[in-house]
């Protein structure tokens, strides 16, 4: 039998760390000595922890030579890989030139290494460097990445910030134009799906206004052309319904928007007009209500008519402040990304 002398101080203190230690190792250790300073025998310690005789032995020998601290101390060994050898030069390696597939990844690891691992092996030792399965983006060839970034800090930024603050409206215009023809997306499925292609080039144009803060909408919509009469009107709109705050507008270059016509008109209504710069749709908020439209309402359907689908997407665009407005919340934030630092 071991024999230790506790002291008041010593046995609150292991009663603490049986109960509230992080690591449950370290709890089940202090609740054996604990037990052992309430006058339990080891036998009992032993039914109440479910613990061996000899494990018990070795938590109490732990105390006696270094007290709770010697309780406390984890010095679990782990195994190591191999490929840890290499994981610096490895790293190096993807990220000049990142693999396609885990297959490649195998063969040039073990190329590279003289080390060959399973296709699960390699995954996690991926996932270890900090690697994703991402897919690749584009970047428009024109894009002025950092004319972009200047246009966000000193531009775009101070505007959104009145915005939050309630004292100027900015509003990001772009136009969709929904053509009538299959948009094929994925399905899970036990075969492939196929979906009639409707016949002609009917279209529905939308150009619409979003609103930075609240995502309220305004539009105009037509089945012919978008031009400068077209924004006219979605001016006017704007003015009439948010006339009580200063308005800015975010929009890109397109003719119809940059002519004399509607400058004239903006400034005519107290409108703000604040030009992308070229090449720019990662910094229009309103592209991603379209790409959220474009999956809700038109990826792997079908639609008899124009009609129906002409339907389909008007409904979508009325229900993005009831229906849909949980997920456009998480969609539509103030977080813009711009091309300065990814990988070409």
């Amino acid at each position: 039998m071991i024999q230790i002398e506790f002291t008041e101080e010593e046995i609150k203190a292991l009663h603490y760390e049986h109960l509230h230690n992080p690591h449950p190792r370290v709890r089940q250790r202090c609740a054996v000595v604990y037990l052992k300073t309430l006058g339990f025998s080891h036998q009992e310690i032993g039914r109440i922890t479910r613990l061996s005789q000899p494990t018990i032995r070795s938590y109490l020998e732990m105390y006696r030579e270094g007290g709770l601290e010697k309780l406390k101390e984890l010095n679990f060994s782990a195994p190591t890989s191999e490929l840890g050898e290499h994981r610096e030069m490895l790293k190096a390696e993807f990220e000049a030139n990142p693999p396609c597939t885990i297959n490649e990844a195998i063969e040039r690891i073990e190329k590279l290494t003289g080390l060959r691992r399973s296709p699960t092996q390699v995954r996690e030792f991926l996932k270890s460097l900090g690697m994703k399965r991402l897919k690749v983006g584009h970047i428009p060839a024109k894009a002025d990445p950092e004319q972009q970034a200047e246009f966000l800090e000193k531009e775009l930024q101070p505007r959104l910030e009145e915005a939050q603050q309630g004292t100027r409206h900015v509003f990001f215009v772009d136009a969709a134009h929904f053509v009538l023809q299959p948009f094929l997306g994925f399905l899970w499925c036990f075969t492939r799906v196929f979906i009639q292609a409707p016949s002609g080039r009917q279209r529905l144009n939308v150009l619409a206004a979003l609103h930075a803060t609240t995502h309220q909408l305004v539009t105009v919509v037509n089945e012919g052309y978008i031009n400068a009469e077209t924004v006219a009107t979605l001016l006017r709109q704007l003015a009439s319904a948010f006339g009580n705050l200063p308005i800015t507008i975010v929009l890109d270059n397109a003719r119809y928007q940059h002519c004399r016509m509607i400058m004239q008109l903006a400034a005519e209504l107290g409108i703000e007009l604040l030009f992308l710069p070229p090449y720019s749709p990662n910094l229009n908020l309103i592209e991603r209500l379209w790409r959220f439209v474009k999956k809700e309402c038109l990826y792997s359907k079908y639609y008899a008519d124009f009609d129906c689908f002409k339907k389909a997407i008007l409904e979508c665009l009325s229900e993005t402040q009831n229906k849909h407005k949980a997920k456009l919340a998480s969609l539509l934030t103030l977080h813009f990304q711009t091309f300065q630092s990814e990988t070409l």
